[in-house]
């Protein structure tokens, strides 16, 4: 649960920090766009060259963003392992029985992992860099023209909103619960899957019994104070575009453009070829 990052929030005064949340927000969901689009070992170290720009402009430690990848550790070795087992094109490099490896199969897992990597860590520098609040309060911006088509865009802001704050608070109490447990003689690094599974039972009731008590809680609070979701609500903080948006969106563009002539390459080669 300590690896879990999506949530936390880094406290900064950088550029990025400052970026509007809107522009961040639309920037990642590109930069998701853009890494499946990459297909070459070039692209992605393009990727990984602007994703190393921004973390090293938004001053948050290079460790605390790569920590986000060992929550996913797992199923980053377990797909791997699935690419490489099962992607049967190219040329034999090594066989066992039933098990047979090619080159193409090597490549083809290899550029997955590192596609998982480039996807966790950009995504959890968007938290890392933007608080709760003001990325609900981008989403709601974004997502207001499905209004006149009467959907509710305020329940679903604050839904996230709420989500998003409960991540670390669920994460804390999970890590008392384990220690609790712990400290009565629970074994949970012991024996296999199963009994690993069986000795998580007892973390999961309190837990799940924790987090419906706390919704009670939150959903009284919430009405002792008359909060409604009309559509006349003012917002403390304002979102405005800066000059700094612009400059990012001429950052992204390039991105975007030289990713964009990597696939060109490839496609004029393959016709050539």
């Amino acid at each position: 649960m300590k690896d879990i990052s999506f949530g936390q929030y880094y406290p900064g005064k950088s550029i990025v920090h400052r970026l509007d949340p809107r522009t961040k927000l639309l920037f990642t969901f590109f930069y998701i766009a853009a890494i499946f689009f990459v297909e070459s070992f070039w692209g992605y170290l393009a990727a990984a060259l602007y994703l190393f720009v921004i973390i090293s402009v938004s001053k948050v430690p290079l460790k605390t963003v790569l920590k986000s990848v060992r929550a996913v550790i797992f199923i980053l070795l377990f797909t791997m392992v699935l690419n490489l087992l099962f992607y049967k094109e190219g040329e034999i490099v090594f066989s066992l029985w039933i098990i047979k490896i090619t080159d193409r199969g090597l490549v083809f897992s290899i550029t997955m992992g590192m596609r998982l990597i480039l996807l966790v860590t950009g995504t959890s520098l968007l938290t890392f860099t933007t608080t709760p609040t003001a990325l609900t309060d981008a989403m709601e911006s974004l997502l207001k023209p499905l209004t006149y088509l009467r959907i509710n865009v305020h329940d679903f802001a604050l839904i996230m909103s709420i989500a998003l704050r409960f991540i670390p608070s669920i994460r804390e109490e999970a890590d008392k619960i384990i220690s609790a447990q712990k400290a009565r003689g629970a074994e949970f690094d012991t024996g296999n899957i199963i009994q690993k599974a069986k000795a998580m039972l007892p973390v999961l009731i309190p837990l799940f019994i924790g987090s419906l008590r706390r919704a009670d809680e939150l959903a009284l609070a919430l009405d002792a104070r008359c909060y409604n979701l009309s559509d006349d609500r003012t917002k403390l903080k304002i979102l405005r575009y800066r000059a700094a948006d612009l400059s990012a969106v001429f950052y992204a563009l390039a991105f975007a453009g030289l990713i964009v002539l990597d696939r060109l390459v490839l496609s004029g080669i393959g016709f050539i070829l």
